[in-house]
């Protein structure tokens, strides 16, 4: 018997949920570090100290809200996951304004760091409430690969939407991400904040349809509700499956690029392109790396049908790091090849995007059928601790590269040496994500769970989903 066919607004209702969740964190990724480093002025070694203490936190923080998401007991109102849904909403979309809105202007910078450990901090947190459980949703929501292949098109679409508002929003609020000398600096702190109002509303306005209309949890029965372990041994059993810990590093290498390269692109477009209208730039050349990602979502959808997901995959990283290679050859006046480069990256994000969450519920899937129940809070946790990482290892990177080309101190929009500076820039825009694709392509190539394998848990999978697993 053939599976009925989802219906459109089920499909648009769970997928809007991309919005909030990846708007938020796309602006995170690409102007909070440039805001405090160039803008706030805050010193590099409290920047990576900052986000070395963030990344801590996130060790403790991701896991216990995808286990304490698992332990939570489903109510009729508020349903298990839906509930931490709910109450992140307001307080998420108020962060987004106060991580760009900073009261002090001290000599210091004490008072601006402190500020600056509290807000990250407490952003990851809210933003991992949100996150964890909306992932946790999709493979109980949409248990077959049909129906979640159906829903993933959808969710990719959202997902673009929301990288193109988070490139494009700043680029047309803020006159120039860097400023180039001290006069400026109130103008743009006043333009951070504008921006960040800005996102703060279309958070809210895309998390509320998602989270009263979206969600369609299962009753879970007591008896179901005690199967599920402890949280100490939800972790040591996620922690013991090899593929999951494969697949999550090589996710990690994905996401050191992924962060590194928007991350760093005002300050590159700055330096190496030394192009007048640089902010705008920047975001016309995100938005198109995001927009071909999103037409290239049926080719992938192709590609992975023909040759697998994990296979998909490994194509996608090891076309990634070709399209990278001429960051490292274009220098000043190059905007229109910059804007072609940083288009075609988008073409192999596609396929990230659209891969990475098939291979993790997957995953879930073949715990599922080990334990007799699903535990996508714990796996999204400890990805999402083990994922963090990546942001930890983008800041040593960027903060060792600094150091070396004299930003050791802080931010100098006339550097003593520019093309040492190049060369840094450069390095960390091509050299360094290469290494981390590579190490990613290399353990996807040890993952197994694909081919016959995954087949035969499929099939498994679509024989107990009859009998109602949850």
């Amino acid at each position: 018997m053939s599976e009925e066919p989802l219906k459109f607004k089920e499909k648009f209702l769970f997928s809007i949920s991309a919005i909030p969740d990846q708007l938020t964190y796309q602006i995170f990724q690409f102007l909070v570090f440039t805001f405090y480093f160039t803008v706030v002025r805050l010193p590099l070694i409290l920047v990576t100290t900052g986000y070395i203490i963030w990344g801590i936190w996130n060790s403790i923080n991701d896991p216990l809200v995808g286990a304490l998401s698992e332990k939570t007991k489903y109510k009729k109102k508020w349903g298990k996951r839906r509930f931490y849904i709910i109450i992140s909403i307001i307080p998420l979309s108020l962060l987004m304004i106060f991580l760009f809105f900073v009261p002090f202007n001290t000599s210091e910078k004490l008072a601006e760091f402190a500020y600056f450990m509290i807000i990250i901090i407490l952003f990851e947190f809210i933003y991992s409430m949100f996150n964890v459980n909306m992932n946790a949703v999709f493979p109980d929501q949409f248990p077959t690969p049909k129906k979640r292949a159906s829903v993933q098109i959808f969710r990719n679409v959202t997902f673009v939407i929301a990288l193109i508002l988070g490139s494009l929003l700043p680029g047309l609020i803020i006159s120039d991400f860097v400023p180039d000398n001290e006069a400026v600096i109130p103008n743009i702190k006043s333009e951070y904040l504008t921006m960040g109002i800005v996102v703060g509303i279309i958070t809210l306005l895309a998390a509320i349809p998602f989270a009263a209309s979206g969600i369609k949890e299962k009753k879970e029965t007591n008896i179901e509700f005690q199967k599920r372990p402890s949280i100490f041994e939800s972790f040591k059993f996620t922690l013991s499956n090899k593929n999951f810990l494969k697949f999550t590093l090589a996710n990690t290498m994905v996401w050191y690029c992924t962060t590194i390269l928007p991350l760093l692109m005002p300050i590159y477009v700055e330096h190496v392109i030394n192009a007048s209208n640089g902010a705008l730039l920047t975001s016309l050349s995100l938005m198109s790396t995001f927009l071909v990602a999103s037409i290239s979502l049926p080719i992938h959808r192709k590609i992975g049908s023909k040759i697998g997901v994990r296979n998909g995959m490994i194509l996608s990283l090891g076309l990634l790091i070709i399209i990278l290679v001429p960051y490292f050859l274009i220098g000043e006046s190059f905007s229109i090849v910059f804007m072609i480069i940083t288009a075609c990256v988008g073409f192999p994000i596609g396929g990230t995007m659209y891969y990475i969450d098939l291979l993790h519920s997957d995953i879930i899937d073949e715990d599922a059928l080990k334990f007799g129940v699903r535990r996508g809070g714990s796996f999204y946790g400890v990805m999402l601790f083990i994922q963090r990482s990546a942001v930890i290892l983008v800041v040593i990177t960027t903060s060792l590269m600094f150091g070396t080309i004299g930003w050791e101190q802080e931010y100098n929009p006339v550097p003593e040496d520019p093309e040492l500076v190049i060369w840094g820039l450069k390095s960390l825009m091509v050299i360094f994500p290469a290494i981390a694709l590579s190490i990613a392509i290399l353990l996807l190539k040890s993952y197994d769970l694909h081919g016959e394998k995954l087949r035969k848990i499929s099939e498994e999978m679509a024989q107990i989903n009859k009998e109602g697993i949850k």
